[in-house]
């Protein structure tokens, strides 16, 4: 196993917010707790929680393996005692000293011993012996995974009750469509960079030790395109509309998040591309509404059904039901018809909840004022009594 150079660098027990001592139960209760909290999912457009998640991810990569943790202790070990900077140099026989004089020895066996620091010190720089120290083998970067993207979705309130496959355009980076994401005009190959001999990493030297880093010809790819492809002038990828089909569940709610996977922007380095998201947005439906998975309706009902009840007809998403009005209906009570709501993908379905309103006649005729009148004489119960006016 061989120590990064970050190592040296970066705090990791800093980066979970633990002690060095803590167990691993602890290292990975931080960890879980940080993940969920900055990870890019919850966290859209936001640069610093994307760094975050990345810092905290690196740190449980060597904390949460016990070998990783093992090395990076005698590297934070080295770091404290003011070893592997530019002022890194020799020591005593058999040893390497620091900025503040402390000698290190290799080993019982002095410069040729094992398990020893160094052992340690030849799998961060490379063996030296006596043709000197010989240029360390970093990793040139991996495949990248594409980011994700979002869009945003308009649905009838029926369509998103029952489901619907349908398309979504937008606009973003995607894979070119000439070059096939070689980058090298269509005919032509990408040619081994000559800097890195196609390894994609160079050393830099720092004091008598080198370190590895990402080519700076060809980036860590390990090749360079002498001709480019003219779509996408050697990228690999290009903005352009795409259309997408996503398929919205049954019972999607307003402002839910619909995952696509794998329809993101295109990857880098031969990765694989990032994850579309779909924001539905709902249209209101001219007689329903929606409470979760309950379908709302408002029913008016004139004062004669409501004072003395009745037997009323109301809509449903599919054919009408009788639903009863008790005697005594004031405005706004609710009654609750089972199971006649919205059907999500999943699970049971919800209830539909109907609202009685009492209507209040705008215009009455002579007839029907005078029979209101008369009412009105044989109603004695004053309303507003408990107002105390």
């Amino acid at each position: 196993m061989t120590p990064q150079r970050e190592w040296f660098e970066k705090d990791y027990y800093e980066a979970l917010g633990v002690s060095s001592s803590a167990t691993e139960k602890e290292i990975t209760r931080a960890y879980r707790k940080l993940a969920k909290q900055f990870h890019p999912d919850a966290n859209q457009g936001n640069a610093q929680a994307e760094e975050r998640f990345k810092d905290v991810s690196a740190a449980y990569d060597v904390l949460g393996d016990a070998a990783k943790r093992k090395e990076y202790a005698e590297v934070r070990q080295m770091v404290a005692a003011g070893v592997g900077g530019p002022g890194f140099g020799p020591g005593g026989a058999g040893g390497f000293r620091g900025f503040d004089g402390a000698t290190f020895d290799f080993g019982a066996g002095g410069a040729a011993g094992e398990g020893g620091l160094g052992d340690f010190l030849s799998g961060v720089f490379g063996s030296g012996g006596a043709s000197g120290p010989r240029r360390g083998g970093g990793r040139a970067p991996g495949p990248r995974r594409g980011a994700n993207l979002e869009t945003e979705l308009y649905l009838d309130f029926l369509d998103a009750v029952h489901g619907v496959t349908t398309t979504v355009s937008f606009t973003a980076e995607a894979v070119c469509s000439l070059c096939g994401g070689a980058g090298a005009k269509p005919g032509t190959l990408p040619a081994t960079c000559s800097t890195c001999g196609g390894t994609g990493a160079v050393a830099v030297d720092q004091g008598p030790f080198s370190f590895s880093e990402v080519c700076p010809t060809c980036g860590g790819r390990g090749q360079v395109i002498e001709q480019r492809c003219p779509q996408c002038h050697g990228r690999g990828v290009e903005v352009r509309t795409r259309d997408v089909k996503v398929r919205i569940p049954a019972g999607v709610d307003d402002g839910q998040r619909i995952r696509v996977k794998g329809r993101g922007a295109a990857g880098r380095n031969g990765g694989p591309p990032g994850d579309l998201y779909v924001v539905v947005h709902v249209r209101p439906h001219p007689i329903f509404g929606r409470q979760g998975k309950n379908l709302t309706v408002r029913v008016p009902v004139t004062f004669a059904e409501a004072a003395l009840g009745a037997q009323v007809k109301v809509p449903t998403l599919t054919e009408p039901v009788t639903v009863k009005v008790p005697h005594g209906t004031q405005s706004g009570k609710t009654v609750r018809v089972r199971k006649r709501g919205i059907a999500p993908a999943k699970g049971e379905p919800g209830d539909l909840l109907v609202r009685f309103d009492v209507a209040v006649p705008a215009h009455l005729d002579a007839d029907e004022r005078k029979a209101v009148e008369a009412l009105s004489e044989t109603l004695t119960a004053n309303p507003r009594e408990h107002l105390g006016v």
